[in-house]
């Protein structure tokens, strides 16, 4: 069950509060220019990206956990909006995005996502990373928060007939936020969002990182 003041040691994810705040303006208008996907609009190359989070409190956060090496290596614009928005079941992240196939032990299946290849990994890769989701919105309960399993990162790869039963196990916390907050949450963790019922905007930047090189060739995409 989640703790009090849950920490990412312990519990898998950590809030920081206001952390973005200085940011919003540059990612509202970032969000703006964005063409709206179900499933969130993955993101490379964007304009001033790289740049942002670099120079960003987003950064130190990522530092804290995997140390200085840690850097972005995808982004997904995530944007529920009233009456044209989606669950998400439970699930845990099991790809990466790659710069170009290779075939490699253990790396495999590969797909294709809006035209950026992605391998599911071996799961210790997916253990070493860190996502932060970045609030861009004021995110109460009837707007889609995401939902997490507290501590379920560190069941490894979870089956999917087991899914519904590592919840149950681990309880369920609601990850409440307000424009400008971050959550950090180890990557592994299970999760999933309600479809918003409420009169608002829901977007989320959703930022992996990584402080592990991969073999064989294999490159991050980064952002």
């Amino acid at each position: 069950m989640p703790s009090s003041t849950p920490t990412l040691a312990i519990d898998g994810l950590e809030i920081h509060a206001g952390a973005a705040l200085t940011l919003l303006s540059r990612l509202h208008a970032l969000a703006e220019s964005l063409p709206r996907r179900p499933g969130g609009t993955r993101l490379f190359g964007t304009s001033g990206l790289s740049a942002l989070l670099d120079t960003s409190a987003m950064q130190a956060i990522a530092a804290r956990h995997l140390g200085d090496e840690a850097r972005p290596v995808r982004a997904i614009m995530f944007d529920k909006r009233p009456n044209d928005n989606l669950a998400l079941g439970w699930h845990q992240d099991r790809t990466i995005a790659i710069r170009e196939r290779r075939e490699t032990t253990s790396y495999g299946p590969w797909t294709v996502k809006q035209g950026i290849l992605h391998v599911a990994p071996p799961f210790a890769v997916i253990e070493a990373m860190v996502t932060l989701r970045i609030q861009l919105d004021d995110t109460p309960t009837d707007n889609a928060p995401l939902l997490v399993a507290p501590g379920s990162h560190r069941l490894g790869l979870v089956a999917e007939d087991d899914i519904a039963d590592a919840v149950a196990a681990c309880g369920i916390m609601t990850c409440l936020a307000t424009a400008g907050d971050v959550w950090a949450y180890a990557t592994p963790i299970l999760h999933a969002s309600a479809a918003s019922s409420g009169h608002a905007h829901r977007r989320v930047l959703q930022v992996d990182y990584t402080a592990t090189k991969l073999p064989a060739g294999l490159a991050w995409l980064g952002v």
